[in-house]
């Protein structure tokens, strides 16, 4: 089945949690989480929760020695029983999922599009990004508080006048959006992205420039006018997060 209309907040289904279409599960971002991170984050995006901690390592790849630039990368994980059932940790099986490598290739390409390696210095900026429990949207909160995470860290280079210049050029945040009964839903819970017919997620900056889109047709394709609904849903949704970012930074 094909959705070309434009998609319509008044169709939507009753939602599980009583949301809105366009309503953000609650958002909490408490820093200083563990002790020994340069900048740590635990996220919570209704049920999802995801501690982020970012170490400033004095080193960089290789490819990028005596270049005078420094790197931002991340790792990401799911706990064993962050999900109903107990999943094997990777480490154990040998090596990492297809689904892990790809988000955490997300999250570092989403924090580099809004960081100016070169004020970074000679030194890696490594985010690590754990999911404690999953409800949808993971990689979505992940990028949201790696870069509280980052921002934190980078509050301690300045502080310490290791850098001069601050390294970050803008927020970035993501939130996923996706059509559910031919209506569109912003930010979906793991039953509404389990059951969408198509779902989105959508890596944004402050300044309301695209990083990334990543959508897919799950049981129905959509037409221009429908994707284009989904992002003006995203865009008023990663509004309001960079917002409780600027909130989290304000209060550490």
């Amino acid at each position: 089945m094909s959705l070309s209309s434009p998609l319509s907040s008044g169709s939507a289904p009753v939602r599980s949690s009583g949301r809105a279409a366009d309503e953000l599960r609650p958002v909490q971002i408490q820093t200083g989480f563990t002790r020994y991170a340069e900048g740590s984050v635990l996220i919570a995006m209704g049920g999802t929760q995801v501690l982020c901690n970012a170490s400033v390592l004095d080193k960089v790849p290789p490819f990028l020695k005596g270049r005078g630039q420094g790197w931002v990368t991340a790792e990401y994980g799911m706990l064993p029983r962050s999900t109903h059932t107990r999943s094997d940790r990777e480490a154990a099986r040998g090596k990492q999922s297809g689904r892990t490598q790809e988000i955490q290739r997300l999250i570092g390409r989403s924090l580099r599009a809004v960081f100016d390696l070169k004020a970074l210095g000679e030194r890696t900026l490594h985010l690590d990004c754990d999911v404690i429990q999953a409800d949808g949207g993971t990689r979505c909160a992940s990028i949201t508080g790696a870069w509280v995470a980052a921002a934190l860290a980078v509050r301690g280079l300045m502080k310490a006048k290791l850098i001069s210049d601050n390294p970050i050029l803008d927020h970035v945040a993501a939130v996923s959006v996706g059509i559910v009964n031919e209506a569109g839903l912003l930010d979906l819970d793991y039953t509404e992205d389990s059951g969408c017919g198509a779902d989105v997620n959508v890596v944004m900056t402050g300044a309301g420039e695209f990083v990334e889109v990543q959508g897919t047709a799950e049981g129905q394709t959509f037409g221009r006018q429908a994707l284009t609904a989904l992002l003006d849903l995203a865009e008023a949704g990663i509004g309001q997060l960079v917002a409780e970012q600027k909130k989290a930074l304000e209060a550490a």
